[in-house]
């Protein structure tokens, strides 16, 4: 099954892709055309997945879906949020985003987070929606190489290490862009 992927985030890309399997063939933004930066001027995570997914829709008439994710951070009253790729600056600046995310909760003893991925899919001009979540804490200093944005900072329940120290098949497993593309796969199989 052919399937547009709306972003150009390559690191996104490289894990939806292991998720979905071979089953399904990911189509790039680039590769229909699309160049330019999609919108994302929602409230909320479902607003932004929605209006991403929209935009390709009518550019393209090809079935596609769209991702928005957010770090909620409980001490924080959920943010960063809906904007968390913007967190620190208005490029994404992974780096500056961790540096603020460490500020902001200097001497919190509340570190509870969950990272949230909202998936709309748009097949034959209708829409659907699925989410993961994940749950975890923030750590009180960044560890690991590995995954991208807050990986560093993240240790989701039932673990001693952040995402960033784990393989990325051991992150695709628990994560909550994983758990997302698992629903979304469901849907997609009709299940």
């Amino acid at each position: 099954m052919k399937i547009v992927f709306a972003t150009n985030n390559a690191h996104k890309l490289a894990e939806v892709r292991a998720v979905l399997g071979e089953g399904f063939e990911l189509v790039t933004l680039r590769e229909v055309g699309i160049t330019e930066d999609i919108p994302e001027t929602g409230a909320t995570l479902e607003e932004n997945a929605s209006q991403k997914a929209r935009y390709v829709y009518e550019r393209t008439g090809l079935d596609c879906f769209a991702d928005d994710t957010g770090l909620e951070v409980e001490a924080l009253n959920g943010a960063p949020g809906v904007r968390s790729a913007r967190y620190a600056t208005d490029g994404h600046d992974f780096a500056a985003n961790n540096r603020k995310l460490l500020d902001e909760l200097q001497g919190e003893d509340n570190r509870r987070a969950r990272f949230r991925t909202v998936i709309s899919l748009i097949r034959g001009g209708e829409e659907q929606r699925v989410e993961g979540i994940v749950r975890g804490s923030i750590a009180l200093t960044e560890a690991g190489c590995g995954g991208f944005g807050y990986d560093p900072l993240f240790i989701p329940e039932g673990y001693d290490v952040t995402f960033a120290e784990m393989s990325a098949n051991e992150k695709n497993s628990i994560s909550h862009r994983g758990r997302a593309v698992a629903e979304l796969v469901k849907v997609l199989n009709g299940r």
